[in-house]
């Protein structure tokens, strides 16, 4: 059976970026410029992301449109005879999965607060009656594995029509939507009175406030968000490349990529501080900014219920895209490797995904006594494993294969991601891909282990 492949160009840019754009582009991006000296800390990330992310984003669509497979038969292909770079491949999936695990909950939750304000839950409540509906969420199971079971069966459902016909038709008109809501709202905010200020706050390069963080720290967050924001080391973007044409080189579509996932994360904050500035509310980072913080000033604002239900219709596709991107990643490993139709892949993934989410959702309620280390609940624990270990090991693995001899080998790798029209990638990179990158991504590493 012929593999399939994208119906167009724009649908694999929008596919990819709708994997990388996600929760932390809005939890946590702006919070970070906010914190870190504005426009400062933009210029650091803009840079990081050129020298480290779009690089290794390339590594990973190297290797998926080399082999046309996906992560643990692609490494087999294109790996040296005997060598074991294959088991990674299943690393990666086990990453994927566990990623899943918590992020159909988080899913769930803005489907939840959507229908929230939609249907006028917040009208006429108090402040702390506000906050309430956030921890009675958290408290009942039967609301959190109903959320959870619409995100996951919704997600896999798309999935089993197909990549042209699912996943995506269903994530360009989703990311479509997406992009034409964040310019909306991000418009809606920079119009509030005393909006100016947040702007200010949130744009303009402080001094001041890179001195108060320090230097190091501001260049340390800056590398991090980089890194991050695109979902790379866990085979998620890898099995994009695999459905790739070779019409255009994969340095230009990596910038692509890149680029739309900055604007998004970046409008996320023209959305976040000028609201909080005009309402005069604090903005913070995570979970807190946006189901504590927010709905009290949409509560405050003319329209609100309205613009409350935009924006979490908005957060509903930034975190359903990555969603059904991964569940495809899931669907064909297993129709790789163990040779099942798409639609049994896609029976046995979601109910094994339905069944693994249980722990997270019981871990705010019934479960709610158990700690790993450092007192991390379900949640935590299953994020600190994904983000702070198998990402960064499963980037550095990706761009030591595809830089060493004992790999694929840099000529391999620059020789397809320079395969089509487009931006090309200069063999003079070679020394800056072999030591400086993995000098990066080992410090991320490190940072993230503290």
């Amino acid at each position: 059976m012929a593999r399939e492949s994208f119906k167009s160009r724009i649908g694999f840019i929008l596919v990819s970026a709708g994997c990388a754009i996600g929760i932390g582009n809005v939890w946590k991006f702006p919070y970070l410029v906010g914190q870190n000296g504005g426009g400062i800390f933009v210029l650091f990330y803009l840079l990081f992301l050129l020298i480290m992310g779009v690089p290794v984003l390339t590594m990973e669509l190297a290797v998926g449109r080399g082999s046309h497979k996906s992560a643990v038969k692609a490494y087999k292909m294109l790996e040296p005879v005997g060598s074991k770079w294959h088991i990674h491949g299943w690393f990666a999936i086990a990453g994927a999965y566990l990623l899943m695990m918590y992020y159909t909950t988080v899913s769930g939750w803005m489907l939840s607060y959507f229908f929230k304000f939609a249907l006028g839950t917040f009208k006429g409540l108090t402040s702390g009656q506000a906050d309430a509906v956030f921890t009675n969420m958290l408290a009942s199971p039967e609301e959190m594995l109903l959320c959870m079971g619409v995100t996951v069966i919704g997600g896999f459902l798309i999935c089993s029509f197909g990549l042209q016909k699912g996943l995506e038709k269903v994530t360009t008109v989703m990311m479509s939507l997406l992009l034409i809501l964040i310019v909306v709202l991000a418009i809606h905010s920079c119009t509030l009175t005393g909006a100016g200020e947040g702007i200010k706050f949130y744009l303009l390069p402080s001094i001041e406030r890179v001195e108060e963080v320090g230097l190091r720290n501001v260049i340390m967050a800056a590398m991090n968000q980089s890194f991050f924001t695109l979902s790379l080391g866990v085979a998620c973007m890898e099995i994009f490349g695999s459905y790739m044409s070779s019409d255009f080189t994969l340095g230009g579509e990596s910038i692509r990529i890149a680029a739309l996932d900055t604007f998004v994360a970046l409008m996320a904050g023209l959305i976040i501080f000028p609201a909080c500035f005009s309402y005069g509310v604090e903005p913070d980072a995570g979970p807190s900014l946006i189901f504590l913080t927010l709905p009290k000033v949409f509560m405050n604002m003319p329209g609100g219920r309205f613009w409350g239900a935009m924006f979490f219709l908005f957060m509903t596709f930034a975190s359903f895209s990555t969603v059904i991107t991964v569940f495809e990643n899931l669907i064909a490993t297993a129709t790789d490797n163990f040779h099942w139709l798409r639609k049994k892949s896609v029976l046995i993934n979601c109910l094994f995904v339905l069944f693994a989410s249980v722990p997270c959702v019981l871990g705010y309620n019934i479960w709610s006594g158990v700690r790993f280390f450092g007192g991390k609940d379900v949640l935590d624990f299953e994020d600190f494993i994904v983000s702070n270990l198998l990402l960064p090991i499963g980037s550095l693995i990706y761009c030591l294969f595809c830089v060493t001899p004992a790999g694929w080998g840099f000529e391999n790798y620059l020789s397809e991601c320079n395969t089509g029209s487009g931006i090309r990638m200069s063999p003079k990179f070679k020394r800056w891909f072999q030591f400086g990158i993995p000098v990066l991504i080992i410090a991320i590493l490190i940072s993230g282990l503290h």
